[in-house]
């Protein structure tokens, strides 16, 4: 990366993300003569080799990479930079500023037959803090809702499909036979998910609109390869996350990943975000548990419990981890308190809902 700066996601601003690799070279011998897609297969390939005896027994999954903090998606936001910040108002970057992406675009506008929309990506947010009506691509009226902005957008998030669908496929191939399972990890970005254009999504890759599905694409992928969706914000209530930002909503955001991998029936992992969980943050992971397994003969749904550290193990956090565990492995327990809390009516249930929970390591 030092000696070619653009292996990183770069913004407009000349930014740069060192996060991952750039996936505008997944397929390029720039690593030595080799290719990052051909590094990530070998750690797979080493992995199986040096943990064989273990696997299917005592490890059952794999979580393949895909992105930053192992998530598909670009570096929109730089955790690095921003900190928290950015959760609740950075709409994000496009991340088209090394060769190897404007390469691509440039590519893309000429086989669309308009070359100058290969030049360069659209204008995002000049400050932190922008809301989206300020900005002429992402308002409501915005440039996203053009033929341009769909082109762009049509092309940002299938580069970003692609390098999903060569990781998954190597992650199948390498691991065929092992009796793990694998799965991959979509970004919670729901700031800005009560808006028209879905900002924060748009630049993270996710061409997910109030008019169109940008999930359902990659779950049918995941699908199509037998991965596992893990998505997290399983907890986060939208009454809390509104007060730090209006147009949040964590319920909506995770509503849809399930509705599309229960449509798609692709087996789902809900994950944590935080070690405490309240009242009204369990009651959401039971329901959206409920939502997934209603109908279906088989659910195939886990949760990971997510950052398993010395404050769980204070009276009132550990209280409520042991009443979830157990709600979640109770079938009438769990069903009769889910119909209790949202008034619906009897709902049936037919396997009973398993936990997983990381290993607490000080």
């Amino acid at each position: 990366m030092d000696k070619n700066p653009d292996l990183v996601y770069s913004d407009r601003f000349g930014i740069k993300s060192r996060e991952y690799i750039s996936l505008g070279c997944d397929i390029l011998p720039v690593l030595k003569g080799r290719s990052p897609v051909q590094i990530y297969s070998d750690f797979m390939r080493n992995f199986r080799d040096t943990f064989r005896e273990f696997l299917g027994s005592i490890i059952t999954d794999i979580q393949v990479g895909m992105g930053p903090a192992g998530e598909l998606r670009y570096a929109s936001s730089p955790s690095q930079r921003l900190k928290w910040h950015w959760r609740f108002y950075e709409i994000g970057e496009f991340q088209i500023y090394d060769r190897y992406m404007l390469a691509s675009l440039r590519a893309s506008a000429q086989d669309a037959g308009k070359p100058d929309w290969g030049i360069r990506g659209p204008a995002g947010p000049a400050r932190l803090r922008q809301r989206p009506e300020e900005l002429e691509f992402f308002k409501s009226t915005g440039i996203w809702r053009t033929i341009y902005g769909h082109f762009f957008l049509e092309w940002y998030s299938g580069m970003l499909l692609l390098h999903g669908e060569r990781l998954c496929m190597a992650a199948k191939t390498i691991f065929h036979g092992t009796g793990v399972n694998i799965a991959a990890k979509v970004g919670g970005i729901f700031w800005h998910y009560h808006t028209i254009s879905h900002p924060s999504e748009l630049t993270a890759g996710y061409y997910n609109t109030s008019g169109r599905d940008g999930y359902l694409p990659i779950i049918q992928m995941f699908g199509r390869h037998g991965i596992t969706l893990c998505c997290e914000c399983f907890e986060l209530v939208d009454q809390a996350e509104k007060k730090l930002h209006p147009t949040s909503s964590p319920e909506g955001l995770v509503k849809r990943l399930v509705l599309a991998a229960k449509a798609c029936d692709v087996p789902l992992v809900g994950e944590t975000t935080d070690s405490r969980i309240d009242n009204t943050s369990q009651k959401n992971v039971l329901e959206m548990f409920m939502l997934y397994s209603d109908g279906l003969t088989d659910p195939s749904i886990s949760l990971n419990f997510g950052k398993m550290n010395a404050k769980l193990y204070k009276h009132d956090n550990w209280t409520r981890f042991c009443s979830l565990v157990e709600q979640m492995s109770r079938v009438n327990d769990f069903q009769s308190k889910l119909n209790y809390t949202t008034g619906d009516g009897p709902r049936s249930v037919s396997s009973v809902l398993a936990t997983e929970a990381f290993a607490y390591s000080s």
